[in-house]
């Protein structure tokens, strides 16, 4: 399995709080299917980001481009796969 990084930035905010509990939804349904490694928003208000877990680049953009956030057009989208390491104690 690979790891994939969406950037889901703030575009327009009235649709980012009209499709926030779908967003949710669908990011928790994601998570229980074991497509989602961690996810979270920026402190700041940006956006956020969220790591998909996917065989490919391919699979990943389907994942992240269902996001009701990206289909509405309340946030942008970039997608990158992400080399992860774990910091050693």
């Amino acid at each position: 399995m690979k790891y994939f990084a969406a950037l889901l930035m703030m575009k327009d905010v009235e649709k980012n709080t009209r499709f926030r509990d779908q967003h949710v939804a669908f990011l928790t349904e994601k998570e229980k299917e074991g497509k989602i490694f961690a996810r979270g928003r920026f402190t700041g208000g940006e956006g956020g980001l969220v790591i998909y877990i996917a065989e490919s680049r391919e699979e990943a953009a389907k994942l992240a481009q269902s996001d009701p956030y990206y289909v509405h057009g309340a946030r942008t989208l970039e997608l990158y796969e992400w080399d992860m390491r774990v910091a050693q104690k």
